[in-house]
């Protein structure tokens, strides 16, 4: 007993949990929950009105054996009692499988409702959490533990919970219906389950912290299959022959998981084992308890068919109400990563200060003294970075790899603070507009822009929302766009023009990286907002493409503010202003011409691509 109460501390805190398991599937499934809680208290309490229906029934039986001399008389009050017992009984019976049936209906509604909702909170928190937790690796453990569990633990918890609730009520209904026998024996059997609890509550919380520490290696696992099995690493893992490779990585993973986990199970039938020896013992004296009551002739024919019934009905909810613990408790730890999840809080403070307030872009962007690096990183991006970009204006930062020139979008969008300094969109610091309202100021063209598998038509509205609308005439703003970027002659060769399905994972048509790039170019272009963002808008393209696309941007960029992040410098030439970074500073700001006349890092970057391309021609 004591060894149980020295374990309570550890199990209390998941106890939170499973209130916040019980609201969360109230607010999924309503009222269906009160008529599964209405079915499971029905379900409890018949078995102990059966078994007593039949000590009476047998009662019954004896006093007409014990009264009648030759005949039986048919309206024998103890007759008609044990024959209305018995209708009684099969009554009970026949209801409770007519109830199962609508009990099972029941939970099928608790359950599609209530993984339809988690899935749904599961979405929504990862959509509004900060971009700066999708690069933590602790984010991802959560999130893939919460998605591998959260969606069926809180329906397998009440099920658990249900299970639970029906055999306690049993048992107590028994006890009940046992106590005018003597309270040794009711006691005795709640004795025998303490053993089986403890190695159940051992064994689960041995095996959830194995469980936490393999998170990653289950993380790689999914990882090795996906390069085994999707398109996305064929082409290389066939070149290459890396399949091996990764089949052996994968299996080798798998043979850890699978000896650990075995050990674990040994360990697990041992305990179980033992607890079941114990628990013998103590129904073995409670059933010598019963023998000595008959030696002495003090209980009745009913008496005896009552114990020996509830003695193995009593074995059987033990073994389900030991099971159902395990079960639940082991619920609780999985659920608490799916809790944990959803109380993660975005990092970035929201400004309610200008709600409402229309906000556009009528004179600069400017950072200010502006530092910045990546969470787990001491490495400063930007450091004491200042740049003035002038509305209406078409401006290049360029730059080499890892200066920090993409760094600049994500600051912009909000999608992390800076660490020191701050921007400012028409002097309006951008922490002071609220961030769904700053957002809509951009579009943007991100450096791997995703690939939608989905029609032409539905790739090319992403970027429009109700806060962005198009005009009234859409079809003819779309066919504009998508010939100013080039990506007309793409959509044109399509078998289905605008409604063609793209990608493979559908059984649409797949398009080259070229193809994709300038159907998310036309993308940005096509969201109504002040400021473009284009970060390598032409990697992907050919020449003839990239210079078709750039004699047009002037066109595209009327009426709008246009940043344009880039390594060439082939299209870096076509800005009114372009700056160069290094180091996460401006080093050079100037026109191309001035830029080519100051014989600095822009002018012998421009000679090289030269050459470059000479040779290359």
């Amino acid at each position: 007993m004591t060894k149980i109460f020295t374990k309570l501390p550890s199990i209390l805190p998941q106890l939170t949990y499973l209130n916040a398991t019980i609201k969360l599937v109230w607010q999924a499934v309503g009222f269906w929950l009160i008529i599964w809680v209405i079915l499971l208290i029905f379900q409890g309490i018949v078995p102990a009105i059966q078994i007593n229906l039949v000590k009476t029934a047998i009662n019954s039986f004896v006093n007409v054996a014990n009264t009648s001399k030759s005949s039986i008389d048919i309206y024998s009050p103890h007759l008609i009692a044990a024959f209305t017992q018995i209708a009684i009984l099969v009554g009970l019976i026949l209801s409770t499988g007519a109830i199962a049936n609508f009990q099972n209906w029941v939970r099928s509604q608790i359950s599609e409702l209530t993984q339809d909702y988690v899935s749904s909170a599961i979405h929504r928190q990862a959509i509004s959490l900060d971009l700066a937790f999708f690069e933590s690796p602790d984010y991802y453990n959560h999130l893939h533990r919460a998605c591998q569990e959260g969606k069926n633990q809180p329906v397998l918890l009440w099920e658990n919970l249900g299970e639970l609730a029906v055999s306690i009520l049993t048992l107590l209904s028994v006890a009940v219906v046992l106590l005018p026998l003597g309270i040794w024996l009711p006691l005795g059997l709640l004795f025998s389950s303490f053993p089986p609890f403890i190695a159940m509550y051992k064994s689960n919380q041995i095996e959830n912290q194995w469980r936490l520490r393999n998170t990653m290696t289950q993380r790689y696992l999914d990882y090795y299959n996906q390069i085994l099995t999707e398109s996305e690493f064929a082409a290389e893992v066939r070149l290459f022959g890396l399949g091996d490779r990764f089949h052996d990585a994968y299996q080798n993973l798998r043979y850890q998981l699978r000896t650990e986990k075995m050990r674990l199970m040994r360990s697990r039938s041992f305990m179980q084992f033992l607890a079941s020896c114990l628990s013998l013992i103590i129904l073995g004296i409670t059933l010598a308890w019963i023998v000595s009551q008959m030696a002495q002739a003090q209980l009745s024919l009913g008496d005896l068919a009552l114990l020996l019934q509830s003695l193995w009905l009593v074995q059987g909810l033990l073994q389900r109400l030991l099971r159902s613990c395990g079960k639940t408790y082991q619920n609780l730890l999985l659920l608490k990563d799916l809790f944990i999840f959803l109380r993660l809080q975005p990092s970035l403070n929201e400004s309610k200060k200008n709600e409402g307030k229309a906000k556009t872009l009528t004179k600069e962007i400017c950072f200010q003294a502006v530092d910045f690096n990546y969470p787990d990183s001491h490495h400063l991006s930007l450091d004491n970075f200042n740049l003035i970009i002038p509305a209406g204006q078409i401006v290049a930062i360029v730059g080499e790899n890892g200066a920090g020139k993409s760094t600049l979008t994500k600051l912009l969008c909000r999608f992390y603070d800076t660490t020191g300094g701050k921007i400012t969109i028409d002097g309006e610091d951008i922490r002071d507009i609220p961030t769904a309202q700053l957002r809509q100021l951009f579009s943007v063209m991100f450096q791997s822009p995703p690939r939608y598998h989905d029609t032409v038509i539905n790739n090319m509205m992403v970027g429009v929302s109700n806060s962005n609308p198009l005009g009234t005439d859409i079809t003819s703003e779309i066919k504009n766009i998508t010939q100013a970027t080039g990506a007309d002659t793409i959509i044109n060769q399509l078998p289905g023009g605008y409604d063609t399905l793209l990608g493979k994972r559908f059984g649409g048509t797949e398009l080259s990286g070229g193809q994709w790039q300038r159907l998310a170019l036309a993308r940005a272009w096509l969201r109504s907002a002040p400021i473009v963002i284009l970060d390598e808008p032409t990697s992907a393209m050919d020449i003839w493409t990239e210079t078709n696309w750039l004699e047009s941007l002037g066109n595209l960029a009327q009426g709008k503010t246009v940043i344009i992040i880039t390594h060439r410098l082939m299209t870096a030439q076509y800005a009114d202003m372009i700056h160069v970074m290094a180091a996460g500073k401006i080093i050079e700001s100037g026109s191309h011409q001035e830029l080519l006349a100051k014989g600095g890092n822009y002018a012998q970057s421009w000679q090289l691509q030269l050459e470059a391309e000479e040779v290359l021609n």
